[in-house]
């Protein structure tokens, strides 16, 4: 079967110009985002200045939220990709459509865009997360559209990207599970901003606001225990806050029912125990379970504060 003549898609002039990053701008995007003042205003001078960026940082952090945030405000599409050994280059830039191949032959026609060419075309975010999953063949398929913002598809073309294209991503520490180095020439197209935890008044703040809970108790005690499995000793993996979010949310309905009325710190266990044992991860050395590990860290926050009995070892 005859290959048609390539088609050339002509450079794109117009289109959206990135939004300059000013104060009332910061502060509209920041009505949407709890705490992360400082993050805000790099995320945001960087994208403003016309530059990529990386996010280094454990999951739950807020760092889709700025993006999410930023893009909203910008008007522009957030095309999300998730990082991991299914993302080939091909899924990431696209390919043609088989059937309509077999029938008229490869064209620009029957070129069905990827998450890559759609936020090219689209001048959006292309958000890549957890970018140290992704194959490094896929990572250096990056590389034209960050340097020269166009990338040449085969058979289709010259692509070129409107201005507002971005590449950003997310990627965890180096050192969890199922993470790899990332190249040198795929780091220096990037600019990278380590992100950790926030502090326990703002993660309070994010998860009155996530959940809608009034019961300030509640969320105080969800943050602490939550906060606490990431310096537990016997754990290797802490949790997000969204362990915290889940933790409230649960223990609203678990009190709705009634079956702990005499008994809040055991509805905040419960709770905890649902919420937690899956986001925390024991380290390898150690024979405890997650649920003891919670149970513990329950234990010490209720009952070994001073100038409290501490309660009996919990089954």
């Amino acid at each position: 079967m005859a290959q048609s003549a390539s088609v050339q898609i002509p450079r794109v002039s117009s289109g959206p110009a990135p939004p300059t990053a000013t104060g009332a701008r910061r502060d509209e995007i920041a009505r949407g985002v709890v705490g992360r003042r400082r993050e805000l205003d790099l995320v945001l001078a960087a994208v403003s200045a016309g530059r990529d960026i990386v996010l280094e940082g454990p999951p739950g952090t807020s760092k889709s939220t700025i993006l999410r945030a930023i893009t909203a405000n910008w008007g522009v599409p957030f095309v999300l990709v998730e990082g991991n050994a299914e993302l080939t280059p091909a899924r990431l830039v696209g390919h043609h459509n088989p059937a309509r191949v077999l029938r008229e032959d490869y064209s620009a026609e029957n070129f069905v865009p990827g998450p890559l060419v759609e936020a090219m075309q689209a001048g959006g975010f292309l958000y890549i997360e957890e970018l140290n999953r992704a194959p490094e063949d896929t990572l250096n398929t990056l590389l034209s559209a960050m340097a020269e913002r166009e990338v040449a598809v085969p058979r289709v073309g010259l692509i070129t990207a409107l201005p507002t294209f971005r590449v950003l991503a997310s990627m965890n520490p180096f050192d969890n599970v199922g993470t790899a180095r990332i190249s040198d020439s795929v780091y220096d197209r990037w600019c990278r901003l380590a992100v950790g935890y926030q502090d326990e008044p703002e993660e309070r703040d994010i998860v009155a606001v996530r959940t809608g809970c009034d019961d300030a108790t509640l969320v105080a005690d969800a943050v602490a225990i939550t906060r606490a499995t990431r310096a537990h000793p016997e754990l290797r993996r802490g949790s997000s806050v969204r362990g915290a979010i889940d933790l409230v949310a649960i223990g609203v309905q678990l009190g709705e029912l009634g079956s702990y009325e005499e008994d809040r710190a055991r509805l905040v266990l419960d709770a905890a125990l649902l919420a937690l044992s899956a986001r925390v991860g024991v380290d390898e050395a150690s024979d405890l379970t997650p649920e003891q590990v919670i149970t513990e860290i329950w234990e010490n926050h209720f009952f070994s504060r001073p100038g409290v009995l501490r309660r009996g070892p919990t089954a």
